[in-house]
């Protein structure tokens, strides 16, 4: 039974991450976008392409990774909506801190943002919003 609970919690992760992964070329594409053409501010762009990127993944993540069928959709959603809020705001401070502390590469920063956040949005979802 312990196998079984591991191997289930690991899907779980490996489609969670699946889904991030779709996701970031959702964050990039609409980041990109806001930033170098329609010149928006670095971080109000970011912002943009994290919580597009966001919802699309809620909706990926509801239906495949974590098979709810709770009908109050809005429920669920405003809660993966929150916790993706304080994951942008990790992604924003570590893109802060290595982009304009220590001068790497704004995009390069963004893939370690992502990172750092993927980690809390995923535990914080498996046990509020899907939990």
């Amino acid at each position: 039974m312990e196998n079984f609970v591991l191997a289930e919690f690991i899907d779980k992760f490996l489609r969670f991450g699946l889904v991030g992964f779709s996701g970031v070329f959702v964050d990039f594409g609409v980041t990109y976008l806001g930033k170098e053409f329609l010149k928006i501010q670095k971080f109000i762009a970011n912002a943009i392409g994290f919580l597009i990127a966001a919802s699309s993944n809620y909706i990926l993540n509801r239906i495949w990774t974590f098979e709810s069928t709770n009908p109050e959709v809005m429920v669920e959603y405003t809660q993966f909506m929150l916790i993706s809020i304080v994951g942008l705001a990790i992604n924003t401070a570590v893109i802060y801190w290595l982009n304009e502390k220590i001068k790497w590469n704004f995009y390069f920063a963004k893939i370690f943002a992502i990172g750092t956040a993927t980690l809390w949005n995923f535990f914080a979802n498996a046990y509020i919003t899907f939990g």
